[in-house]
């Protein structure tokens, strides 16, 4: 604010600078309180999943209390029961298994980069349709070893009726091969949805982001299944 009194010929022209300036400042106000600030809220798909999974988490916690708990009533009936197990064979199931991870991983690289299909011939020039068909295809590997081990198991009168050992075992590892087979039929409605939209956009992304979720988590079950039925039986 200018306290000496301006000469006549300035009067108007310090008196439009003086509006001029109270315009900009208060412009500049204006856009500042009118601007919101930016919110980055999380996936719904993506918080829902985890959601989801976390009840699974308790769902097979109470798969291996139920184990716990029948092995430390019948130890003598353990004992002969995981003599029968073939550890090589589940060695093997269980190595695919955690590879299938690493693949579905590199097929997620590849959908958050919103590459679907492959521009080459090397692993490295992949999309998601086919590192999503390789997971897919060792995870169908690993459905069929426990398939045969099953077969085996059952020649030798191990089945689901036949004691607590077999309960216990059949109950665990038969709905970790549901859950597996599960997440097989999800490959291939991501897969599917791949190939049917025109565009792939990041919300197609999210489903196979999702897909690798449970993939992953199923993966750590076993490997927590692996450990405590063939490893320390």
């Amino acid at each position: 604010m200018v306290l000496s009194r301006p000469k006549r010929g300035c009067r108007r022209a310090r008196t439009i600078s003086f509006i001029g300036h109270n315009e900009r400042v208060t412009s500049t106000s204006l856009s500042s309180s009118l601007s919101a600030p930016t919110i980055n809220r999380p996936n719904v798909v993506a918080v829902g999943t985890i959601v989801w999974l976390g009840s699974e988490v308790m769902f097979f916690a109470g798969l291996f209390a139920i184990y716990f708990t029948l092995r430390s009533t019948s130890p003598q009936l353990w004992e002969a029961g995981t003599d029968l197990l073939d550890i090589p064979l589940a060695l093997t199931i269980t190595t695919i298994l955690v590879l299938s991870s690493v693949t579905c991983q590199f097929g997620v690289f590849a959908a958050e980069r919103l590459q679907v299909r492959r521009t080459g011939w090397k692993p490295t020039q992949w999309g998601m349709v086919e590192w999503f068909f390789l997971t897919y295809a060792l995870g169908a590997i690993f459905i069929a070893g426990q398939s045969y081990e099953y077969s085996i198991l059952v020649s030798e009168a191990v089945r689901l009726d036949s004691d607590a050992f077999g309960s216990a075992f059949y109950l665990t590892t038969g709905f970790h091969g549901l859950h597996v087979t599960g997440g097989l039929i999800a490959f291939l409605l991501v897969i599917g949805r791949a190939y049917a939209v025109k565009t792939f956009t990041h919300r197609d992304a999210t489903s196979a982001i999702v897909v690798s979720y449970y993939w992953h988590f199923v993966d750590v079950v076993w490997i927590g299944l692996f450990l405590v039925i063939y490893v320390l039986q």
